[in-house]
């Protein structure tokens, strides 16, 4: 129970000053406050300096995490323990993403020989689609990917396709159904054509209800134009671990893809359901997309303290969240790619941190977790900025850049970036009546600051760096 640490009572004391911390005097009175809280780690630079936090707070921060023995928690992760208490299940997701060539145990058992099987098995299908050896009833070539599935069997696969849009493969276009709503499928049914089209469905159980429903229109849409039930096995495809359901529906056993009960759905794209991200981009840019989380993988299992990003980011959010009692977090990307990061990061923190009970079934005696929200800059400028800015409740941002679009465009980026780095400065300073070129509606004009943010900036957005980010 964290509020029973000798650093928690700490962290509540220090949180009357932490709610009213003066960042613009904070940065006047130390010139390197910028360089003592950031940090590289791989490609991404991390900046907390505009967070509401001072050296004191960030070293009970780290007592609190050495209190509750998070690094011991993910070294039971890492180590393939049921850490999963209600279900008995390990929660292994970073195998799917592993290089390192070491094994990786649940129950005594190394998965990696599976894992890499299902990935070598991945691309031999990607590379048939590409190659055109994997061809419809019809004999055309494959041309259209429609992902059936829902939650993270959608979420993940979708946000990082339409990350990664830039290196898609010439002639592929990819879909996503989710929704049970009739419209959903039908829209996208009305813009495919059945002789090029492949569907894979995205269902661990294969009995996924919404997916299902989807999955069986399509299916009889399917048939009104091919009518034989055996071209079934050559337009659709399952990610999933139930051979005889998917037998039952048509499919063809050899054509499933199958991953593990330690694979959250969540936590899914590395998994087989990233398929439909390896068919857009190929699978040496999904090699390097797992490559990246595996990087990050890394430095959150062994950086120490203030040189761990990923532990500064849970920190601050406890800080913020737990300690400081705000409500909700905003993510916003400033790139357009990263439009759909909000969203998948909603069910990434909210479902994992959605309970209000401890592993024991005690209710909790501390804010679980924030809502998590957002939509990418500058849009977001130009819709609840003024909120975050001058509204009466305070919700800590998370900003993300890079230097480099993927639209090339040197001068554009330049307007986005200098756009991040203008709204984080000004929700940190704020701005006072001295500061106004004209004071008539002075009350309305000016704002407070001391509202934290957290910028994270790569260079560019590359299939690793989207690896690392996730």
């Amino acid at each position: 129970d964290p509020t029973s640490t000798p650093a928690w009572k700490e962290l509540k004391k220090l949180s009357k000053s932490g709610k009213k911390f003066p960042l613009r005097q904070a940065f006047s009175t130390d010139p390197d406050r910028f360089k003592k809280m950031a940090l590289c780690a791989d490609s991404l630079v991390f900046d907390y300096s505009k967070n509401r936090v001072d050296d004191v707070i960030m070293d009970r921060l780290f007592q609190l995490a050495n209190q509750t023995r998070v690094q011991d928690a993910l070294a039971q992760m890492l180590s393939g323990e049921p850490i999963n208490r209600t279900e008995h299940r390990a929660v292994l997701h970073p195998a799917l993403r592993s290089f390192s060539g070491k094994p990786w145990k649940v129950d005594g058992k190394d998965v990696m020989p599976d894992v890499i099987a299902v990935r070598r098995k991945m691309k031999r299908f990607a590379d048939a689609i590409h190659q055109g050896t994997h061809r419809g009833y019809t004999r055309k070539k494959i041309r259209t990917i429609v992902n059936i599935g829902i939650g993270g069997s959608d979420l993940g696969p979708l946000m990082v396709t339409e990350a990664l849009r830039p290196y898609w493969m010439k002639g592929i276009h990819v879909y996503f159904v989710s929704n049970v709503d009739g419209a959903h499928i039908h829209e996208t049914l009305k813009q495919v054509d059945p002789e090029t089209t492949l569907f894979l469905i995205a269902s661990k159980t294969f009995t996924t209800q919404e997916t299902m429903t989807n999955a069986h229109t399509a299916r009889s849409w399917f048939l009104q134009h091919a009518k034989k039930e055996s071209h079934i096995a050559k337009h659709f495809i399952a990610l999933s671990t139930n051979e005889k359901a998917v037998s039952a529906f048509g499919i063809d056993p050899k054509n499933m893809f199958e991953f593990w009960d330690w694979v959250g759905g969540r936590f899914s794209v590395a998994s087989a359901i990233g398929l439909s991200v390896m068919i857009a981009v190929g699978p040496e840019i999904f090699e390097e997309f797992l490559s990246g989380m595996h990087l990050m993988d890394i430095h959150a299992a062994e950086a120490v303290g203030r040189d761990n990003a990923p532990l500064i980011l849970a920190l601050l959010n406890i800080w913020n969240t737990a300690v400081l009692s705000t409500k909700s977090r905003a993510v916003i990307p400033y790139s357009f790619d990263l439009r759909r990061f909000p969203a998948y990061l909603q069910q990434l923190i909210m479902e994992s941190n959605g309970k209000s009970v401890t592993m024991d079934g005690s209710s909790l005696t501390l804010e679980s977790g924030p809502l998590v929200w957002g939509a990418p800059g500058t849009n977001g400028q130009h819709a609840f900025m003024q909120l975050l800015h001058q509204g009466s409740d305070v919700v800590p941002v998370d900003f993300i850049g890079f230097a480099r679009s993927s639209a090339n465009d040197e001068s554009r980026n330049e307007l986005l970036f200098t756009n991040l780095l203008a709204q984080s400065r000004a929700l940190a300073f704020g701005r006072n009546i001295d500061e106004l070129p004209d004071r008539s509606a002075t009350p309305h004009r000016v704002f407070a600051g001391n509202r934290p943010s957290t910028t994270i900036v790569a260079p560019e957005l590359s299939a690793a760096v989207l690896g690392q980010l996730i």
